[in-house]
C-alpha cells in the first residue's frame, strides 16, 4: 500500500469510529432508556404508549448493530490496510434496515405511519 492508501484508511478510521460510537450511544439510549424522543416524529407517531419499550428495543438493537459494524469498518480497514471492512458496514446496514423495518411495520404501521 502506498502513502495515499494508508492515508485513506486513516481517514476512514477517523470518520467511522466517531460515527460508530455515536450510533452505539443512540442505540444504548433507545434500548436501555427507552428515549423515544430521539426518533423523528413521523417514525413514532402511531406507536402506542404500551409499545414504546418494544419499539425502542428493536431500534436500539438496530443502531447498536450498525454502530458496532461502523466501528469495525474503520478498525479493520486501518489495521489491515484494506477496504474489506466495508463488508461489515454493509452487513450492519442491512441488519439495521431489517430491524428498523420490523419495528416500523409492527408498531408504527409502516415507515411513515
Amino acid at each position: 500500500m502506498n502513502g495515499a492508501e494508508i492515508a485513506a484508511t486513516a481517514v476512514t478510521l477517523a470518520v467511522t469510529l466517531p460515527v460508530g460510537v455515536l450510533l452505539l450511544g443512540l442505540g444504548f439510549l433507545l434500548l436501555k432508556k427507552q428515549k423515544i424522543g430521539l426518533m423523528h416524529e413521523y417514525h413514532r407517531k402511531n406507536v402506542k404508549p404500551e409499545n414504546v419499550g418494544a419499539y425502542t428495543r428493536l431500534w436500539g438493537i438496530a443502531l447498536l448493530i450498525l454502530g458496532g459494524c461502523t466501528c469495525l469498518t474503520g478498525i479493520i480497514n486501518w489495521l489491515f490496510r484494506t477496504y474489506l471492512g466495508w463488508l461489515f458496514f454493509a452487513v450492519g446496514f442491512i441488519l439495521c434496515l431489517l430491524f428498523g423495518n420490523r419495528a416500523q411495520k409492527i408498531y408504527n404501521g409502516g415507515w411513515f405511519g
